[in-house]
């Protein structure tokens, strides 16, 4: 595969397609690398021929402040200088914490993503987000800080678990749902597994349909990366009340996505039938549409008033506009919300 080149305010870098090996061999010696402990577990044969790794607890609960602070305090005490690089070697919440981690130690050093699930490949190591969670909310501290380059080892997907693999799932479908219709089309012609002969290539259009997003709209000023976070806003609030553990980040999204499509439909924007099409894709990939917390439509609201695309104390969410586009809509009434969350 061809490597992908992303521009970004101060410069560009590339996405490289290659395998874990190539990956792990061009990465220096003096590297200090940030992994989790599940992948520790399973790539310690081939992390043990360096000198710095920590391996954090896995889970969102280590992107948090005492994750960072953490962090920081081993790179210090490693004697870590302001051109030390960091590889960020794991899924999501490792590549999260860790470009955060990147960001501020010593004002801003040298940042690798080497991303080992399917969801972080194809979303979170690509963009030049990074954060970690506050107790409030998902995402709140951040910063946009562009790798030096980003490592694409499909065959790290070999060894995910199945749950892991259709977690990763619900982000390609975003982008066949929010930007690319053939997609959509394609996979729900024939669903993705993990041995399927066009992972490779399907992955590797979520990579470039997210680059065309992000290079427009670097620091989402303009309102298009928005589009991004279709079933976010009602996913994140899923994830935060339930304690970041009994449901995945893609899971949290699936359901998102089908209750921010049926509140595309209340609003006018989605057209009708879209929801149910949108639920069926998902219930046929074995991701899930619903949640007893959509109950709980008080605490989800509130918690969506935190979201990052809330104007002015008003809810902004990314709806569809048909199968293949999206667009961010602002100043949503809580009470269309609120019939949503109670029709799911």
């Amino acid at each position: 595969m061809n490597a992908i080149a992303i521009s970004h305010k101060t410069g560009s870098y590339e996405v490289r397609f290659d395998s874990l090996d190539q990956a792990l061999n061009d990465l220096p010696s003096d590297i200090r690398i940030i992994t989790d402990e599940n992948v520790f577990g399973h790539y310690r044969h081939l992390l043990d021929r360096f000198m710095f790794v920590k391996a954090i607890p896995a889970g969102e609960q280590s992107k948090s402040i005492s994750g960072l602070t953490s962090l920081l305090s081993w790179l210090a005490d490693s004697r870590a200088s302001r051109k030390t690089p960091i590889c960020a070697f794991g899924g999501g919440v490792v590549g999260d914490l860790g470009g955060f981690t990147a960001a501020v130690y010593m004002r801003g050093v040298p940042f690798i993503q080497i991303p080992t699930t399917l969801l972080s490949q194809v979303d979170s190591s690509v963009g030049g987000k990074v954060g970690i969670d506050l107790p409030e909310g998902k995402n709140l501290a951040g910063a946009f800080y562009a790798p030096q380059r980003v490592h694409i080892p499909i065959d790290a997907l070999e060894s995910l678990p199945q749950r892991q693999f259709t977690n990763g799932m619900a982000e390609v479908w975003k982008y066949g749902f929010i930007m690319d219709k053939p997609l959509a089309e394609a996979l729900s012609n024939e669903l993705l597994t993990s041995g399927s002969q066009q992972l490779g290539s399907v992955v590797q259009r979520c990579i470039g349909l997210k680059a065309k997003v992000v290079q427009e709209d670097e620091f989402e000023t303009l309102g298009l990366r928005a589009i991004l976070n279709f079933g976010h806003t009602v996913g994140h609030a899923i994830e935060f009340l339930t304690g970041y553990g009994p449901i995945l980040h893609g899971e949290a999204i699936s359901i998102g996505m089908v209750v921010e499509a049926r509140i595309g439909e209340m609003l006018g924007v989605t057209p009708k039938g879209i929801s149910e099409t949108v639920k069926d894709c998902f219930i046929r990939q074995g991701l899930p549409v619903t949640h007893s917390i959509l109950k709980d439509s008080n605490s989800l609201i509130h918690s969506m008033y935190g979201d990052k695309k809330a104007v002015n104390g008003q809810l902004a969410l990314s709806l569809l506009t048909d199968i293949g586009g999206c667009r961010l809509v602002e100043a949503v009434d809580e009470s269309v919300i609120r019939a949503a969350l109670e029709e799911s």
